[in-house]
């Protein structure tokens, strides 16, 4: 069985898409939630589904001393930020290298970096008048949003959408594609 960890800093509507894929694998299994954010869902979802939730501090996250032996006492191979506003250190880039999964609600290039996430970044897409927006599912490196892209899901868009409308057509894609996406590259990342 492989154990996957995952890190969200807000309500976790994806981490909840994923748990509810996996709930029943018999080869992946979504291990432990993290979360820096005290007021975080995943506390609700941990109770629900049955998955250990840890709340860290910046400084623990950042110290390889604590992160490390703490994803290790949980078996994890690979990490899926859903909704994580840090970025990845790189002890942990170098630890689980192509092993950590993230998604953002752009089709990038476009709109991504620092300071480019929710809402942000849907506000940039209709302020650009673009015709279409999306997710993109990419490998994480040490630079936000740019590393190995996996996946990319288009919706076309109308002038009469708002950034929430954007926002809510871009989110039904990520609930649909993420978790398929992750379960691909592990099966065949994974195999001997």
């Amino acid at each position: 069985m492989i154990h996957i960890a995952i890190f969200a800093s807000g309500g976790g509507s994806n981490a909840k898409a994923i748990i509810r894929y996996f709930e029943n694998n018999t080869y992946i299994k979504v291990a432990v939630l993290l979360t820096n954010n005290p007021e975080s869902g995943l506390f609700q979802m941990g109770t629900e589904y049955h998955i250990p939730c840890v709340l860290f501090k910046r400084d623990q996250f950042r110290d390889q001393e604590y992160m490390l032996p703490l994803l290790q006492s949980y078996s994890i191979r690979y990490i899926v930020l859903a909704g994580f506003l840090w970025l990845i250190p790189h002890y942990m880039i170098t630890h689980f290298k192509d092993k950590i999964f993230n998604i953002h609600p752009s089709l990038l290039p476009d709109f991504g970096g620092k300071g480019m996430y929710g809402r942000h970044v849907h506000e940039a897409v209709k302020n650009a008048h673009k015709k279409e927006s999306g997710c993109t599912i990419h490998l994480v490196n040490e630079e936000y949003d740019r590393g190995k892209i996996l996946l990319q899901k288009s919706v076309t868009l109308t002038d009469e959408m708002s950034p929430e409308d954007i926002a809510k057509a871009v989110l039904g894609l990520e609930h649909t594609n993420y978790a398929p996406t992750i379960e691909s590259y592990i099966t065949k990342d994974s195999k001997p």
